[in-house]
């Protein structure tokens, strides 16, 4: 039985839906353009689309995507029905496009998820047509300066989104000081650590929103997991961060490919590395924990967590192994380099720098990166590539790099072929954003990737 809808409606679904095939058939992808379609025909359809789905929404600085797919894997082993934008078109109509690819004109199936990663500046106009079951906030660090400015930037267009929204539950980052107070009208749930990895409780120079959110004076730390998150608090004014419903307790191990942690008094093992990836899988554990799923099912879920889309994603060209890693800000980029000093072997890295719009057109921030504590490593090729390589090889060269070593690469194919001459059997390529889907796209033209989206 077809479901009562507008004519504008099945219109704006059906030819959205032709568009998205002929994109998938013909040109791999292109999830933006189809919904620009819809939303054309109809400006309303998302809220048509989306209406019988228990929508959790994931938002904020670094993590999104990544927090999206354990979420939504966790939930799917529960065997429930659920979708997502996989490939990271993050906002409306790519969001749109993502609902009505999974639409069907026919009866609908019950118990229907949605897990959505949404662009921070785009969450107002993805809740004015859904109320979200649960709104996650991973962070929010300095990211595309022209676009974002500063962090408190990013906080208000995040607000805009969420405000009044009195039937969702908010699952926030509580180690997130500017997150400590937010009332939006729902409730509110608080993950964080107990813990962290060393004992460190002074900020790095280039820390964000280090000062309070309300008197402006500096924060005082008992503990940092790494940039301005921890367990902070105001000596002035006495606002610190909130009680916490779930708490990494403990680290117990962190390796090159993974974490075991414990969470809740539960032991769990976090399938992708770092101290960022803890936190997304914090997050993921305290939102499906919301929604009443079994923590074995969460256990199994997140243990066998594969990296994907440039996200800690491993390949192989030709017998050399690459690990790639999407860098776009200060705060990420330190984490990706935390996560590679953990890595004892010989290796060679490839580092991309694009400046296009969605990477931000400021490239200064790459000063703000601490290159410097790669410098011990045992790194034996320096491959440097991107719109901007001259910017970041002026960069390394000023860290401290061994120029010799630097192999300049002007395009994707002369990068490829010197990854293949490289010393080492194993590489890890930081890219930015448009860098890595380029790099990507590139590959799987060459046939080293078999999915490109």
């Amino acid at each position: 039985m077809v479901s009562k809808i507008k004519i504008k409606s099945f219109f704006s679904i059906s030819v959205s839906k032709a568009v998205l095939f002929l994109s998938k058939k013909f040109l791999k992808g292109g999830s933006n353009f189809p919904g620009r379609i819809a939303l054309k025909i109809d400006r309303d359809i998302l809220s048509v689309v989306a209406r019988d789905y228990s929508v959790i929404l994931i938002t904020g600085t670094n993590g999104k995507t990544t927090t999206t797919s354990m979420i939504y894997n966790i939930i799917k082993k529960t065997g429930s029905n659920v979708i997502t934008n996989g490939t990271g078109a993050n906002m409306l109509p790519g969001i749109t496009a993502s609902f009505v690819d999974n639409f069907s004109f026919f009866k609908k199936k019950k118990n229907n998820y949605a897990v959505i990663e949404v662009d921070e500046a785009n969450l107002k106009y993805i809740t004015k047509y859904i109320t979200p079951r649960i709104i996650t906030i991973t962070n929010l660090f300095r990211d595309q300066l022209d676009r974002y400015g500063e962090v408190y930037t990013t906080l208000s267009k995040i607000m805009e989104g969420i405000h009044n929204l009195q039937d969702c539950t908010l699952v926030l980052n509580g180690d997130e000081s500017l997150l400590g107070d937010i009332n939006a009208g729902g409730r509110v749930s608080y993950y964080g650590f107990k813990s962290s990895f060393d004992d460190n409780k002074e900020l790095e120079m280039n820390a964000d929103a280090k000062f309070c959110k309300h008197c402006k004076n500096p924060y005082e730390y008992d503990l940092i997991t790494y940039n301005h998150l921890g367990k902070y608090h105001c000596p002035n004014c006495g606002y610190s961060r909130p009680s916490l419903n779930y708490v990494v307790d403990s680290i117990n191990e962190m390796t090159p490919y993974g974490s075991v942690v414990e969470i809740n008094n539960k032991e769990y093992a976090v399938g992708q590395p770092g101290v960022y990836n803890i936190y997304n899988g914090l997050c993921a554990y305290s939102v499906c924990k919301e929604l009443c799923i079994d923590d074995n099912v969460i256990y199994e879920s997140l243990k066998n967590q594969n990296s994907h889309f440039g996200r800690q994603e491993t390949l192989n060209i030709d017998g050399k192994e690459l690990k790639i890693i999407l860098v776009k800000n200060p705060a990420g980029y330190n984490q990706a380099i935390d996560t590679v000093s953990l890595d004892s072997r010989n290796f060679s890295a490839a580092f991309l720098l694009n400046d296009n719009y969605a990477d931000g057109r400021d490239i200064s921030w790459i000063w703000d990166v601490n290159f410097e504590k790669m410098l011990p490593l045992k790194i034996e090729d320096i491959i440097i590539g991107g719109i901007r390589h001259q910017d970041m090889a002026v960069r390394l060269k000023i860290a401290g790099f061994d120029t010799d070593k630097f192999v300049i690469s002007g395009d994707f194919e002369s990068i490829v072929e010197n990854i293949k001459k490289s010393e080492s059997s194993f590489i890890y390529v930081l890219a930015t954003y448009t860098a890595m889907i380029d790099f990507r796209k590139y590959l799987h033209s060459k046939g080293y990737i078999k999915k490109l989206w």
